[in-house]
């Protein structure tokens, strides 16, 4: 049969059912074939966050969105052209984000009536019309993946649990896809059990050829490669940009990474990813909890290695006397908060920016610390080299903020030149500094950079005392001489301070916007969307984004100040806001949202509009 092939410049698909459906490694597998192909990427894995949430129900819906283009995206797309509807659940669950016309690719065979009853279905919608105003496609996945499989060597429970690659085949075909580099995932995936291998790469061939044949499918897709800068590039999530961009913090500084980590949702992939870079000298530490953690990687720092922990926000919490105790030691630690929808457990797999507060101010007494956010998976990368870069250079912990937004969701990555990547060795103290050449002054500082020396424990000459008591300037002794502790705290703080970062740059094609958006964090790609969007409809607007949240950069507040209204996007309830209006006396307006989910474009950008019509 031959079958028309319509040209698009980009399409957003969302594959969505049980958790045990593996529509996460369904999505990641059609992931990879597009960045195989040279489109733009950019997605958002969803999924719940029981283990197994009880089968065929709203709560257990998982969902994998990808957004690929001819050109340059910046977000995951803010709604499906097609839902891939695994059962009446994964339908009910994002009916409502799909516009009229959309194609719904529904398993029929998962539309019993006991299914349908689980979730509030009186009536069966592939029955009524009710999806009148959608493109349905009903589709026998369950039973016709059995029957592909008829003649392979696997249970018929098997057999079933491969219906996943039956969508992926489909959808493959549909959209133009190579399929290569999915036939040696799954001869990796399956290597030890060669009866899966064959039964999955069968279900993926018999989706590919019933997209092929059958006629309810008449138009296939095609979206040609996006125009990039030149090289070699890999899809990569935020998480594993973030673990590669330590490990090169490593290598640059030509220091041992030690990660002292407690599982923990969403930043566990760190730890995994690391756990394979031993040949880096990378040692990775699963500690029996928080504290413990960032204990051995502040240990770790003083002995001479960049010391790292990775956690969300209910970790930072309980890692915060510790982060305290660094400050008074002044000594590098990095500690990454990849933050969550709280408070408390909260929403352990929905997207947050509310840990900023505690970021900046929660620990006891003065105790300032270095905070940088990054604004997308593969910005991850070169925000853990920064985070690095500070710590290592000034002596003192550096958060980084990224979300699971960033964290989970994923974009194509430009491979760096190691060598183009910033040098970061660091000068141990070897000789007492004393000016009788004989004593160690433990907390005789930079004068550029107000760091003080880091001493190797067992340097000959170089012993000095550590510990969380107040010290006396220079020689490092306790001290209570309160002259002495108001020069130590303003001292540390003047070293956060003066710490130089990049101008913020602002986003101003013509030159005549009245209105900034300023955002911070994964809220770079919705903004820049929207602001795109309003653009090309005549509307000027400029748009900023920050990176280093403590300090800010020096030209902020001349920026801020040249603009008659300023909005601040947050997905808190104005964190940001506050603080803008506090340290720069503007009064900024805040866009709040606290639903576990990222901007859309589309929402900001009738906000703004709103905002601008009013300037």
């Amino acid at each position: 049969m031959t079958k028309q092939i319509r040209q698009l410049d980009r399409v957003v698909i969302r594959f969505a059912g049980d958790s045990g459906d593996g529509m996460q490694l369904t999505g990641d597998r059609f992931t990879s074939e597009t960045a195989q192909l040279g489109n733009d990427i950019s997605t958002l894995p969803n999924f719940p966050a029981e283990i197994r949430a009880p089968a065929g129900t709203l709560p257990g819906v998982s969902s994998f969105q990808v957004h690929f283009a001819d050109y340059d995206i910046l977000t995951p797309g803010d709604a499906p052209n097609v839902l891939v509807a695994m059962n009446p659940a994964a339908l009910k669950a994002n009916l409502a984000d799909l516009p009229r016309g959309a194609d719904i690719i529904v398993n029929t065979d998962e539309f019993t009536k006991r299914n349908l009853a689980k979730v509030g279905y009186q009536v069966n919608p592939l029955d009524d019309d009710s999806l009148a105003g959608y493109v349905v496609h009903p589709v026998a996945l369950t039973s016709m993946t059995i029957g592909a499989l008829a003649d392979q060597a696997v249970s018929k429970k098997d057999a079933e649990r491969a219906k996943n690659m039956f969508a992926l085949g489909l959808l493959s075909w549909m959209y133009s896809r190579p399929y290569e580099s999915t036939l040696r995932f799954l001869e990796r995936k399956f290597a030890a059990r060669p009866e899966l291998v064959a039964a999955n790469v069968a279900a993926f061939r018999a989706g590919w050829n019933f997209g092929e044949t059958t006629e309810d499918f008449a138009v296939r897709y095609e979206v040609k490669p996006a125009k990039m800068q030149p090289g070699t590039y890999r899809n990569i999530t935020g998480n594993a940009a973030l673990s590669l961009g330590l490990v090169a913090a490593g290598v640059r500084s030509g220091l041992p990474v030690f990660l002292g980590a407690y599982p923990i949702t969403p930043a566990s992939d760190i730890l995994h990813e690391l756990s394979k870079h031993k040949k880096f000298g990378v040692l990775t530490m699963q500690a029996e909890d928080e504290i413990a953690a960032v204990g051995a990687a502040l240990g770790a720092s003083y002995g001479g290695s960049l010391g790292v922990t990775t956690t969300s926000g209910p970790g930072v919490a309980l890692k915060s006397e510790t982060i305290s105790l660094a400050v008074a030691l002044e000594l590098p630690l990095v500690i990454v908060d990849v933050q969550r929808a709280g408070p408390s457990t909260g929403m352990p797999t929905k997207t947050e920016q509310a840990d900023l507060n505690m970021a900046l101010y929660g620990r006891h007494g003065e105790a300032p610390v270095a905070v940088i956010a990054p604004k997308s998976p593969s910005d991850c990368f070169y925000a853990a080299l920064e985070a690095a870069r500070i710590a290592l250079t000034y002596r003192t912990p550096v958060i980084l903020l990224s979300d699971n937004y960033v964290a989970n969701g994923s974009e194509p990555w430009l491979l760096p030149d190691v060598e183009s990547l910033p040098d970061l060795r660091v000068e141990f103290a070897t000789t007492p500094n004393g000016e009788d050449g004989t004593t160690f002054l433990p907390y005789l500082r930079d004068p550029q950079t107000l760091a003080r020396p880091w001493a190797i424990p067992g340097t000959p000459g170089l012993e000095h005392r550590i510990g969380g008591l107040e010290k006396a300037d220079k020689t490092g002794d306790i001290s209570y001489d309160p002259a002495n502790h108001d020069f130590m705290v303003r001292t540390r703080a003047a070293r956060i301070e003066t710490i130089p970062v990049p101008d913020v740059e602002v986003e101003d094609p013509d030159g005549d916007a009245r209105v900034l958006v300023l955002g911070w964090g994964s809220t770079y790609g919705p903004i820049g969307a929207a602001c795109r969007a309003l653009r090309q409809r005549g509307l000027p607007v400029a748009q900023a984004h920050l990176r280093h949240l403590a300090p800010m950069p020096a030209n902020l507040g001349e920026v801020l100040r040249s603009y008659d209204r300023v909005v601040i996007p947050e997905m808190n309830l104005g964190q940001l806001a506050h603080v803008i209006r506090a340290k720069y006396l503007v009064d900024a307006i805040g866009y709040n949202q606290v639903r576990g989910l990222p901007f859309t474009a589309a929402e900001l950008e009738t906000m703004l509009e709103e905002v601008l019509k009013n300037v």
